[in-house]
Formats: C-alpha cells, sequence, structure tokens
C-alpha cells in the first residue's frame, strides 16, 4: 500500500465570491485510505498502547517462563540466547518462534477447547489475545498492527478501531475454539484480520467517496487472499484469522460509514438546497443487515461452544480451512 495519501489544494482567486466547498476525498491508487479535507484527523494513541502492551505482556510471559529453571536438557535441549537469564527462549526444537514453552503459555490464558469448555474459562477467549507464541510471532503481528491500525484510529478515531480490534479478537477465539481441540491457540492475528475486514467492507460501503475504485479493491482483496492462504500451513490458526475477518467486515459496515459523495458536494449549501440524504439506500441495508449477522453470529458461537459442541461434526470439509495435508506435511494434530 501507498505510504502517504495525495492532497490536491487549489487557492480561490476571485475575491469577489464565495470559496468552493472543500473536495471531499484525496486518494492515492495504491491505497484505499482517504482524507477528507473537512474531517477531524485523530491522533493514534490506541494502537500504540496496544504494541506497548503486548510487548510488556511478552517480557511478563518469558519472566514467568524462566527457562534456565525448568529446562530439560536430556529432552529439549539448551535455552536460547542464555545471556538472558531467565528471559531466554525455549529450545528450538521445543519452539522455533524464540519464545516460551506452550505450558507457560497455557498457565497464562492461551486458547484451549478443554479449559474453556469444562473448565468454564470463557475469559481465555480475551486473553489468548494479548499472548504471543514468540518473538517472530510477536513482531510479525505488532508491524502488522502497526502499519495496519494506525491509518484507521487516524480517520476513525480510537472507539470505532478499539471495538473492531477487540471484538474481531473474541471472533476470532470463539471459531478457532469451536474447529480446533488439540492444539492451544495465542496471538492478535484474528483482531488483526477483522481490521483488514473493517478495511473491505469500509471500501464498499463507503464506495461513492473513491477514486479508483477497482485499484483499491483489487490490492485489498490480495492481501487478503495472501495473508488467509498463508492459514493453511500448519500449526496456523486459520480459523482464528476467518473468524477475526468475518467479524471485522461486518462490523466495517457498522461502526466506518461515510456519508455518500453527493451529499459531501452538497454540505456547504443550505439545507434545502442539498436534495440528497447523507446516507446511501445501500449503507442502510448493510447496517441493519450486519447488526443481524453479528449478534445471529456470537450468539450461536457461543452457545454452541459452552454446550461442548464441536464444529467439525457439522462441518465435515472445514478443517481444510486451517490446514491442507501436503506431502511435505500432514495436519493430524490440528
Amino acid at each position: 500500500m501507498g505510504n502517504r495519501d495525495l492532497e490536491s489544494r487549489g487557492s480561490w482567486k476571485n475575491r469577489g465570491a464565495p470559496p468552493p466547498p472543500p473536495a471531499a476525498t484525496y486518494y492515492t491508487s495504491s491505497s484505499p485510505y482517504y482524507i477528507e479535507s473537512s474531517d477531524k484527523q485523530w491522533t493514534s494513541w490506541l494502537v500504540p498502547m496496544i504494541v506497548v502492551a503486548n510487548v510488556a505482556m511478552f517480557v511478563v510471559i518469558m519472566i514467568v517462563n524462566d527457562c534456565p529453571k525448568h529446562q530439560n536438557l536430556s529432552f529439549e535441549g539448551k535455552c536460547v540466547a542464555r545471556f538472558l537469564g531467565r528471559l531466554s527462549f525455549q529450545p528450538l526444537k521445543e519452539n522455533p518462534l524464540f519464545g516460551p514453552s506452550s505450558s507457560t503459555l497455557e498457565k497464562l490464558g492461551a486458547l484451549e477447547w478443554t479449559k474453556v469448555v469444562n473448565d468454564n474459562e470463557a475469559w481465555r477467549l480475551v486473553s489468548c489475545i494479548w499472548l504471543h507464541a514468540g518473538v517472530i510471532h510477536l513482531l510479525a503481528n505488532m508491524l502488522s498492527l502497526v502499519f495496519i491500525g494506525i491509518r484507521l484510529e487516524q480517520q476513525f478515531g480510537f472507539a470505532r478501531v478499539g471495538v473492531i480490534y477487540m471484538l474481531s479478537g473474541i471472533g476470532g477465539s470463539i471459531l478457532s475454539t469451536l474447529f480446533i481441540k488439540n492444539n492451544i491457540s495465542v496471538g492478535a492475528s484474528g483482531a488483526l484480520f477483522g481490521l483488514l475486514g473493517a478495511m473491505l467492507s469500509e471500501l464498499l460501503t463507503n464506495w461513492t467517496i473513491y477514486a479508483n475504485k477497482a485499484a483499491a479493491l483489487i490490492t485489498l482483496v490480495i492481501i487478503i487472499l495472501i495473508n488467509l492462504a498463508v492459514g493453511i500451513l500448519p500449526h496456523v490458526d486459520n480459523f482464528a484469522h476467518i473468524g477475526g475477518f468475518l467479524t471485522g467486515f461486518l462490523l466495517g459496515f457498522v461502526l466506518l460509514v461515510r456519508p455518500q459523495f453527493s451529499w459531501q458536494e452538497r454540505r456547504h449549501l443550505p439545507i434545502e438546497a442539498r436534495g440528497k440524504s447523507k446516507y446511501t439506500v445501500f449503507q442502510y441495508v448493510f447496517w441493519i443487515l450486519s447488526m443481524i449477522f453479528l449478534i445471529t453470529g456470537f450468539a450461536v458461537g457461543l452457545v454452541m461452544l459452552l454446550k461442548g459442541e464441536n464444529g467439525n461434526d457439522h462441518c465435515s470439509w472445514c478443517h481444510y480451512l486451517s490446514c491442507v495435508p501436503t506431502s511435505r506435511w500432514h495436519c493430524n494434530n490440528q
């Protein structure tokens, strides 16, 4: 995506006439973002705070993990980066992402079916979003969050972006727990995919205020498909990705609606001269449908989860969405 948006500002030289209304949008063909010159631009503070919180949480995880104290040399090998003391990483054979043990993650709130369903620890649906399996996992997610989240927060503010981030993370956790019973799951990937989904629905619902619509749509769809394709590899929780994406996609129609272009052009005219509604029928319809699907989806998902339902019993092919077996790897452990 482009690193900045282009602005075209013209001077009004005819002092005998009132200045024209500001242009509604400024857009580059390589980015789906836009800037409305008359709208408030927010200062991004929530996304940096989320990054700091995730980094701090990872440090806490490594302190609790304390590899030198708990390692089993005969079975696992030596801790990695032993000069870090109790912050050193588990042997690469156990965790190639330079991080803690699975038991430490489970102790601190990793998502695990038995804990959520049998032990009534539904709080893990939220806590797992703030845990990461290793330095590589943490860096990948936080860089993606900065790249995606800061621009969204600047455009729509911390409240809407925060709601999308958290609800998408929870939506991803619910779908993941319904379909994956044999592994634990951690990470902010579901929340990040929710932001991607919200970007896509924001583009669709605010279609009239974009230039080069096809370029923006194609760019965004390609990015989403590439990320989802990575999810079919083993040990990647694609159900969290899909659940987060669907949640964010629906939330985008609800929270990221902008006035249509024709209204933007007329907004500086007298009310009686505007003539058109602020929002389109399409925007109203999708707002209502998205709310219905969101409420229904969360209700059904939570009921199935708390009843101990296995999503694979209701969808025999869905496991291929998270891992596709090949001659190079198998998916039996998922």
